[in-house]
């Protein structure tokens, strides 16, 4: 029998840090994923039906480039970009990003996820919070996980009403492989769904009346109408190894990390979702990209189970974490 995963933390990735910032009145926050020598290869994997992005398209194989300087992922939907602004900022004070005609010029990637149906009116971050989630990673201040950064306002199991919904949250996971490579991801779990565990019950979700679950994906297909507008709804990872890749092969690896969310979460990448998938590969280290894509997959799931398992309710909705699960 294979031996159990022994699970790290993300920031235990070489050459990665995390930084945030969150607004508990406002319900929302953002999040930067720092390569921490300055910059590093990506690659993105966009699925989502409504996705709001910045800078995808550098990301993109065929636009060489000297590599992605920041992830940033933020609350406040499309609003929300704007942290992208104060994160180029406070990295072109620190002399980071490409050298154009005089200019330090930051590649800052990033993606939203809508949490604007909870906590105080038409809160959403802004450049200042950019600039301090980044600051804060420059820091290398320990990894924070649950209602916490993006994941402040993440909800999850809302096919049938935000009433029924659930705290989502931020989580991260790593896993090192036998030759030393780590291969880690960090995800807030914002969806429409129910997210599963490992032996496939629901831990967070649509609450029934009786103090269960619904389970929307089951309850959909007897016809029960659902109400997915009322919440928005996105999950967004992050995948970050000590691997060399290609910017071809870091496109692969966030392509196949979107697996981890079918695992964790029912129903995913549905038309109501915008999902998107980053990856980093921040070393020199060899290792076959077929090796850190199956380690990506159960990287990501794994940070998806801690995000809610760590979250704390807030605004009145529950979370896990209050229930010492």
């Amino acid at each position: 029998m294979p031996k159990p995963v022994e699970w790290l933390s993300f920031t235990d990735v070489p050459g990665v840090s995390v930084g945030h910032w969150s607004d508990f009145d406002g319900m929302t926050g953002c999040t930067v994923v720092l390569p921490t020598a300055g910059a590093g290869i990506g690659g993105v994997d966009v699925r989502g039906y409504a996705a709001a992005t910045q800078m995808t398209d550098f990301l993109d194989p065929r636009v060489p480039n000297e590599g992605v300087n920041a992830v940033v992922l933020t609350g406040g939907s499309s609003f929300g970009l704007a942290a992208c602004v104060g994160v180029a900022t406070c990295l072109e004070e620190r002399g980071i990003g490409a050298l154009y005609r005089g200019n330090v010029i930051p590649l800052v990637a990033g993606a939203v996820v809508y949490d604007l149906s909870v906590g105080g009116p038409k809160a959403r971050p802004g450049p200042d919070a950019g600039y301090a989630a980044c600051a804060a990673a420059l820091r290398g201040e320990p990894l924070q996980e649950g209602s916490v950064g993006v994941g402040t306002g993440a909800t999850v199991g809302k096919l049938f009403g935000m009433e029924r919904c659930m705290k989502g949250g931020v989580g991260g996971a790593a896993v090192r492989l036998p030759d030393g490579t780590t291969v880690g991801a960090l995800v807030v779990a914002n969806p429409v769904g129910d997210v599963f565990d490992e032996a496939g019950r629901i831990i967070a979700g649509a609450r029934a009346d009786d103090g269960g679950f619904i389970d929307s994906s089951a309850e959909v297909l007897t016809g029960s109408p659902p109400q997915p507008f009322a919440g928005g709804n996105t999950t967004l990872a992050v995948v970050a190894t000590d691997a060399q890749l290609s910017q071809a092969e870091c496109q692969r690896i966030a392509a196949q990390a979107h697996d981890g969310l079918a695992l964790a979460i029912r129903p995913t990448h549905t038309t109501y979702d915008g999902d998107v998938a980053f990856a980093l590969s921040t070393g020199d280290r060899e290792c076959d990209a077929f090796l850190v894509g199956v380690a990506a997959v159960a990287a990501v799931r794994q940070a998806i189970l801690r995000s809610v398992r760590l979250s704390r309710g807030l605004d009145g909705i529950p979370g896990l974490a209050d229930r010492g699960r």
